[in-house]
């Protein structure tokens, strides 16, 4: 039985971590992990499971002082800070794609997608965890990232669950004021009701705070932000995961490359 299988998708669960043996994370920058699906990484590992992330950039132009954080100097960072929040949830296992931040467009998707199918051949993941088509945020990259794994999961045979990261119309109530307050949209971002939703992760207690931890780990990208809107309301901000099926998300959003 796949682990989605087991998820009631009328009832969503707080993302069962016992159903999963081999979770396997593919995101486009250092910090996507964390804040799309730390939370589940750290449940998949508390219960024996494995977790394996890819990167497909070291985000080397996530700054806006590029003098001081040239490129190459950032990417150093990032990797270091990459490896301390995947530390937190305990997980050791982890992969570059070794791409250029901001130009994952500009790479054939045929090799794209083949580098992720030589990863999925190789791990053998029952779940893989990803961006939806409109990319969360709507970064290019993060659009590009979702249709090559897309891909790869097809021409895999779509043995394995693939979820996308996910919000909810409670989401977009509660913080949608900040939201916009914060610019984090470029795009239209995403919605799914509860009653769609293949996973729910809930984060209270040790389990938050381990998921604030993964997120202060990316102190270039995270710490500016908390700072100006409180730690409190920064853990409440992303104290829930939410994931939805592909095949449900495919129903209204085309799977394409930008």
């Amino acid at each position: 039985m796949t682990a989605a299988a087991q998820l009631d998708p009328r009832e969503p669960s707080d993302g069962d971590p016992r159903a999963i043996r081999t979770l396997l994370g593919v995101w486009a920058h250092p910090d996507d992990e964390a804040y799309c699906s730390s939370g589940l990484m750290g449940r998949v590992r508390d219960h024996g499971g494995r977790v394996v992330v890819v990167t497909a950039t070291r985000g080397e132009r996530g700054t806006a002082d590029p003098e001081a954080w040239p490129p190459e100097r950032l990417g150093r960072l990032r990797e270091t800070e990459l490896r301390s929040s995947l530390a937190e949830a305990d997980v050791h296992e982890h992969q570059w794609l070794s791409h250029r931040d901001g130009e994952l467009a500009d790479v054939s998707p045929s090799r794209g997608a083949a580098e992720i199918a030589w990863i999925i051949e190789a791990v053998r993941p029952d779940v893989i965890v990803t961006f939806g088509p409109e990319g969360m945020t709507g970064h290019s990259d993060h659009r590009v990232i979702s249709a090559w794994t897309t891909a790869a999961w097809r021409r895999a045979g779509a043995r394995s669950e693939l979820w996308y990261a996910t919000l909810t119309p409670e989401f977009h109530h509660e913080w949608g004021e900040l939201n916009d307050r914060v610019g984090l949209w470029t795009a239209e971002p995403p919605v799914t009701r509860s009653s769609e939703l293949a996973a729910h992760v809930r984060l209270s207690g040790r389990h938050l705070a381990r998921k604030h931890r993964a997120l202060r780990a990316h102190a270039s990208q995270t710490r500016t932000l908390e700072d100006l809107v409180g730690s409190e309301t920064y853990r409440r901000w992303w104290s829930h995961e939410y994931f939805v099926a592909a095949g449900t998300a495919e129903r209204t959003i085309p799977v394409v490359v930008p």
